[in-house]
This record gives structure tokens, C-alpha cells and sequence, in this order.
């Protein structure tokens, strides 16, 4: 017989990414089944009244508070069990979590893909993002050249890696675009053999329009922070864009990213904690 027990949690997004925030000290057995429950949009994680909310991920998070500035070691799983190595706004979400606890300004972050430092000021958080990369290598890439500008499954895109492989393609209007029929193909093409998150891009009066279908969540989200910094990074390698930040529009809001030549890209947002609750977990049998 199992043990059912609870554990607490809460709720945060940056610009609708929307994160179910676990701390650490909490042990959860089967993290990809407990992602997978609760993340469910149709019977997920509840709000306060009581309605299905779901989720785009769940980041367990380990403060090391001793630290100065203090850390977090952020482990995001998604809708689908897998582990991503890199997510913009869940390390923002994650830097918000550890200042609640700590009071920080600074919060230096461990992810898979490295350690980003993260800023906060009020209910904005910027973090860095590392330097973003087009080396078939790095994104990866079944080839041996760099992928600029290149027809794949129907789009013209731009591979690059901001953390997480993205097929970045440039459109008149991002809101012509069929995201769920146009991205899995790009998605599971032979040219990323890890497969890539396909973000749509389109020009604006005050920067760009962005769209992300998500490896792992296996559709669109509100928001996708390494998306976003994708779009400005591709758009320098064009020529689009220089060395200023830009302002990178996705559906749930806007986010600011910057690419300097040789040096970390930032991403600058709002982050909202929406609320907290409890979440039960099925412990190992009893022997």
C-alpha cells in the first residue's frame, strides 16, 4: 500500500509562462509523473477558486541561502516528463521565489545549461541568458554548417541555441501562422536530432511579434523566454537588429532582450506569483 501525503506549492508566471514552484526539501518521488499530472490544462492544478489551471511546467527548486548572493539550483520539468536544460522565464520565476525568502536583489541561478545571474527590481526580474549560439555543435545540428536563412518543412529558419535548441523563422504576421500544424514537422525534422522549440517571429512598430510552440509542453505557451532572445539573436545575425535591447511581444505580454557582441544576452520582464495551495504525492510503497 502507498502513502499518500501533501506538499506545498505555488504558482508563478512571467509574461503566461506559467510555473508550478516546488521547493526542494519537499522530495517528490516520480517528478515527470507529478509534472505531468498537475501541468494538465483539463485536470491539472487548481487555482483559489477552484478551476483547472494547469501549467507549463514544474520547477523544483533548491535555495542554498548561505551563499551571497544567495542560489538556486532550478530543475524545470515539463508537461511531458523531460527535464529542460534552460527556460528564460522560469528562472525569473525562480529568482522572484528565492528573494520571498531571502529579501536578495541578486540571485545567482544553476541550471543545467550553466549558472545565469538574475537582478530583480520591483516586480521585474532580467536575467542572463548566456551567449547565444549558431554552431551546428551547440544547437545541435545533424550538419556540419551553420543553419541561416534555410527552408525546413515548409518555413524559412534560423537555428540557434539561447539554452534550448530554436527554429526561429521570420513571417509577415505571426497571427496568419497555423502554429500547431506548421511547428511539429520543424519540430521533429532530421536537422535536430534532440528536436528544437520553433518560435515565429513578425516586425512591429515597437520591436517584434513572437510565437513559441515548446519542445516538451508540445504546443504554444503564452510566453517563452529563451524564445524571445532567439528572435533578437537571429534577427542580429541578419542584420535586423544591432546591439540594442529590443522588445520581444509574445501573447501573454512584453519581454526586453538584448544580444551584445561577445557577452551574456539579457531577458527583463514582470513576474506575478498567483497563489499557493497544497498538491498530494504518492510516496514509495511501504516495505
Amino acid at each position: 500500500m502507498s502513502l499518500t501525503r501533501t506538499i506545498p506549492f505555488e504558482k508563478y508566471h512571467g509574461t503566461g509562462n506559467d510555473f508550478i514552484v516546488v521547493d526542494a526539501d519537499h522530495p517528490v518521488p516520480n517528478r515527470p509523473a507529478f509534472a505531468t499530472t498537475y501541468c494538465d490544462r483539463d485536470g491539472g492544478v487548481t487555482d483559489a477558486d477552484s478551476e483547472t489551471v494547469g501549467a507549463d511546467g514544474v520547477l523544483f527548486l533548491a535555495l542554498e541561502s548561505s551563499y551571497d548572493p544567495p542560489r538556486v539550483v532550478m530543475t524545470l520539468v515539463q508537461p511531458d516528463g523531460s527535464v529542460a536544460a534552460m527556460c528564460g522565464n522560469g528562472a525569473r520565476c525562480a529568482a522572484a521565489w528565492a528573494r520571498e525568502r531571502t529579501g536578495a536583489e541578486e540571485i545567482m541561478i544553476d541550471t543545467p545549461a550553466g549558472t545565469r545571474r538574475a537582478t530583480l527590481d520591483g516586480d521585474e526580474v532580467m536575467v542572463e541568458m548566456g551567449i547565444p549560439s549558431f554552431a551546428p555543435r551547440d544547437v545541435p545540428l545533424s550538419r556540419e554548417e551553420p543553419l541561416v536563412e534555410e527552408r525546413v518543412e515548409g518555413l524559412t529558419v534560423t537555428a540557434v541555441n539561447t539554452g534550448v535548441p530554436h527554429a526561429v523563422a521570420f513571417v509577415d504576421s505571426v497571427e496568419g501562422v497555423d502554429l500547431d500544424a506548421v511547428a511539429p514537422p520543424i519540430r521533429h525534422a532530421d536537422v535536430f536530432p534532440r528536436g528544437a522549440n520553433v518560435t515565429v517571429a513578425s516586425r512591429a512598430d515597437d520591436g517584434f511579434r513572437q510565437r513559441t510552440f515548446e519542445r516538451g509542453v508540445e504546443g504554444e505557451t503564452r510566453s517563452c523566454g529563451t524564445g524571445a532572445v532567439a528572435v533578437v539573436a537571429a534577427a542580429k545575425r541578419l542584420g535586423l537588429v544591432g546591439d540594442e535591447e529590443v522588445r520581444v511581444s509574445p501573447p501573454g505580454g512584453s519581454l526586453h532582450i538584448r544580444v551584445p557582441d561577445g557577452a551574456e544576452a539579457t531577458l527583463r520582464g514582470p513576474v506575478v506569483r498567483e497563489f499557493a495551495g497544497e498538491l498530494e504525492v504518492v510516496s514509495t510503497p511501504e516495505p
